[in-house]
């Protein structure tokens, strides 16, 4: 990393030491910010860590569980649906007794399913062991991000979200190689008691992290009242108009995630290992947007790098489409295009969630966890898409990204633009 990049991370670990109005910690220092920040990115990980571990362990589950590679998809689907629907819950139970108990018994629930799939015995009870796993998991990244809401006003939350999400982006990187060499050296059963482990370890760095909602900000509401508030809270233009643009992006990343195995692979007959050079090359775009985000979103303001990020995304997704429905450009018409559109993602997703927070700073748990559950749930639809509409071209992702792309593009301008300004 340049000087450039560690100045950046570095004013970012500043900011979050310095910034003791709500937090309160004793002799701050740069190493303590270091500390929360790493805690942070592990919790945001969640996600990333617990579907890309496994992956390289399908065929090795289909012939452990005697199915087809179908069922064991549906494990990733499970997950995929826990994760969607559990942060509905975690937000309003995290603005009612604040952030760190609830994400210590979401840890503990982590364990618990990880476990359980390691002891499966077929497809089925995975998949429902899957589903426990996820509604554990997904607390972490909806209340570190109602955490960093906590801390910082608009700007410096949406600079602090993208340096989380430029350390994160270590996860999709490594989880399939760290998947691959425990499958080597082990069994899938390993992979899962390894993440059972990781959730350990990030049980005890939890010790390093403050509570950021002290009792008087918090929401007194009963949790039956807590969860009827989403109503409330979709009746606000500005949040589910950041909402829906960054779920139509991630609905354009899934389709990604689920179809280039095959477009790659089987269509343009890439090797393993080159896909996932494709793949690591995809992240390293988007963690140098997160790290151009963090340097410029002060400057310009993360709404204008919001709206620059999706109309990109729309350029990047119309110019897929039209490659993968005519051949144009071959494998690389396939390459550029999708190199583009996951690497918006550092200026998409950490500016929409900081807007969608910022329009709601005292319920900020259940603002992040429904812009989740709507960033995940799309995301679930769009991999299912890839399978209903495939015809044994790159075709069907491509202009499911294309559709993506085009409307987070028309979300953001229609939507987030007309509603004025966040307050």
């Amino acid at each position: 990393m340049n000087s450039s990049s560690r100045t950046s991370a570095e004013d970012a670990i500043i900011i979050m030491t310095s910034d003791v109005n709500h937090v309160s910690l004793e002799n701050p220092s740069r190493a303590s910010g270091l500390r929360i920040l790493l805690v942070l990115s592990a919790l945001m990980a969640f996600a990333s860590i617990s579907t890309d571990i496994y992956l390289p362990a399908f065929p090795a589950l289909a012939t452990a569980f005697h199915t087809d590679p179908g069922q064991v998809q549906m494990t990733l689907s499970g997950f995929l649906v826990g994760f969607s629907l559990g942060q509905l819950f975690w937000g309003p139970i995290g603005d009612r007794y604040g952030r760190r108990i609830p994400i210590a018994i979401g840890l503990v629930l982590f364990m618990v399913g990880s476990a359980g799939c390691a002891l499966s015995g077929s497809a089925w009870q995975m998949t429902g062991w899957r589903v426990v796993q996820a509604v554990g998991a997904c607390a972490g990244p909806v209340l570190a991000r109602a955490m960093v809401r906590d801390l910082y006003a608009r700007e410096r939350s949406a600079q602090m979200l993208s340096t989380l999400m430029l350390v994160m982006s270590v996860a999709p990187l490594l989880g399939p190689i760290l998947g691959a060499q425990i499958l080597a050296v082990r069994s899938w059963q390993a992979i899962f008691w390894t993440l059972a482990g990781f959730g350990l370890l990030v049980l005890v760095g939890l010790l390093a992290l403050p509570e950021t909602l002290p009792r008087h900000r918090r929401n007194p509401q009963r949790l039956t009242q807590a969860l009827g508030g989403y109503l409330r809270l979709l009746r606000s233009p500005r949040l589910i108009g950041y909402a829906v643009s960054g779920g139509f992006f991630y609905g354009g990343i899934y389709a990604y995630l689920a179809g280039t195995p095959f477009a790659y692979i089987n269509y343009y007959h890439v090797p393993t290992q080159a896909y996932g050079l494709l793949f690591g090359l995809n992240i390293i775009g988007m963690m140098v947007a997160n790290l151009l985000n963090t340097r410029l979103v002060i400057r310009l303001g993360s709404d204008r790098i919001f709206r620059v990020g999706t109309m990109i995304a729309a350029f990047a997704g119309v110019t897929l489409a039209l490659n993968s429905r005519f051949g144009w450009g071959g494998l690389a018409g396939l390459v550029v295009p999708l190199f583009l559109y996951v690497s918006m993602a550092g200026f998409v997703v950490a500016n929409s969630v900081a807007g969608a927070l910022a329009a709601f700073p005292s319920k900020a748990g259940a603002a992040s966890a429904l812009v989740g559950a709507m960033h995940y749930g799309t995301g679930v639809l769009s991999a299912a898409m890839i399978g209903w509409f495939a015809d044994g071209t790159p075709w069907a992702m491509g202009w499911i990204v294309g559709l993506g792309g085009v409307g987070s593009f028309v979300s953001a301008i229609l939507l987030v633009r007309a509603s004025g300004p966040a307050t």
